[in-house]
C-alpha cells in the first residue's frame, strides 16, 4: 500500500480474458494512516470522524466497515460505482481532510465466472 495514489483496479486496461465484463458494483476502500495521529488530533478528530462516518452509513454509502487487525486504518465497503465518488467520500472525512489518511480503491463486481454455470452459455446483459 505504499502507492495508494491508484492501484484501483480498472477494468478497460486490463488485458482480454475469457468472462463478461462486469460493472463496478461496489468499491472496497482500504484505509491506511499516513503518519500516527498524535494525542491532540485524536482527541480533536475521532469525536467528528466516528459521526462524519455514522452519517455516510445511514445514508447508505458505507454498506460495511471493519478495522484492519494492525489498527493502521479502516476498511469500507463502499455502496459506489466510482471511484471519483469514493475518493471524494473519504477524502471529506476528517482525517483525509488533515492528511492523516490515505486510501486504496479496488472496484469490485459480480463474480463473472459463474456465467458458465448457466444453461443458456451466459447470456450477456446486453442480451437480456
Amino acid at each position: 500500500m505504499d502507492n495508494v495514489q491508484d492501484k484501483a483496479t480498472n477494468t478497460k486496461e486490463m488485458a482480454k480474458h475469457p468472462f463478461p465484463v462486469a460493472p463496478t458494483t461496489k468499491i472496497l476502500a482500504i484505509g491506511q494512516f499516513t503518519k500516527a495521529p498524535t494525542p491532540e488530533q485524536l482527541k480533536e478528530l475521532f469525536p467528528k470522524e466516528v459521526p462524519a462516518t455514522l452519517r455516510l452509513y445511514l445514508a447508505g454509502k458505507i454498506d460495511q466497515w471493519w478495522i484492519r487487525q494492525t489498527q493502521t486504518g479502516p476498511v469500507f465497503l463502499l455502496n459506489v460505482t466510482s471511484l471519483e465518488e469514493a475518493r471524494t467520500l473519504m477524502d471529506a472525512l476528517p482525517l483525509g481532510q488533515a492528511g492523516l489518511m490515505k486510501h486504496e480503491f479496488i472496484e469490485l463486481g459480480p463474480l463473472t465466472p459463474l456465467h458458465l454455470l448457466l444453461a443458456d452459455g451466459g447470456a450477456r446483459n446486453e442480451d437480456l
